[in-house]
């Protein structure tokens, strides 16, 4: 039996659809812009959309922050399982932190609105997925030899998180500032290092302390990152 492609969005529904975009989007430049205590009014007004449409999707600012969130992991792992398919490996990892701090890609959220909410058991499954994709890039370029091996994927997040940090300058500038200090970053973590780092690795406990309120439990498998 042919099973029939699954028909794209029409009418209401691609609307719909363009109109979360748009509110996500939105979300995202203010919560960057003013922070956690930004009003879903200014969010509302920033996309175009009513109150009511936006209260329609998201009953509570709690509810829109967690969809940014999943939606930002989503698209990191994507990317980090995208990249991981180059057949270089440092290229694979490289393009991955360039891209990853691209207008489009939401990995700086985690620590633009972290420590406010407690996590989710959707929330955590799909850190998870993001953990194994990044740690996957990371482990295959330090096999190649091009990574320094005392680098771990909380490094990896920790530094991104760093360089997703709000500046004072235009989307383009902002842009041409990312670019500069990713590369400058990348120069630092090719192997052989001029000497080891100092301390421990933050670990993917200590990530998602700083992603989410309330207690985290440790994991065994991920505490050996």
């Amino acid at each position: 039996m042919r099973t029939e492609p699954p028909r794209p969005p029409r009418g209401r529904q691609k609307e719909a659809g363009r109109n979360d975009e748009r509110l996500l989007r939105a979300a995202r430049q203010v919560f960057a812009d003013v922070g956690w205590d930004a009003p879903v009014s200014l969010i509302a007004r920033r996309a175009g959309i009513g109150m009511g449409s936006l209260y329609r999707r998201y009953g509570s600012k709690e509810d829109l922050v967690r969809r940014i969130q999943l939606v930002g992991m989503a698209r990191l792992t994507e990317l980090a399982e995208e990249t991981g398919a180059l057949p270089d490996p440092w290229e694979a990892f490289a393009q991955f932190m360039r891209r990853a701090l691209r207008p489009d890609n939401d990995g700086g959220m985690l620590s633009i609105v972290g420590g406010r909410l407690a996590a989710t058991p959707e929330i955590d499954a799909a850190a998870e997925r993001l953990r194994v994709a990044v740690d996957a890039l990371v482990q295959r370029a330090q096999a190649a030899g091009a990574l320094r091996d005392d680098v771990t994927v909380g490094d990896v997040m920790l530094s991104l998180d760093h360089l997703n940090a709000r500046l004072p300058a235009t989307t383009e500038r902002i842009e041409q500032l990312h670019r500069r200090y990713v590369d400058l970053l990348l120069d630092g973590l090719r192997a052989p290092a001029p000497r080891p780092l100092p301390g421990p690795a933050p670990s993917w406990t200590e990530l998602k302390s700083m992603w989410h309120a309330g207690p985290v439990e440790d994991d065994a498998e991920t505490e050996a990152d």
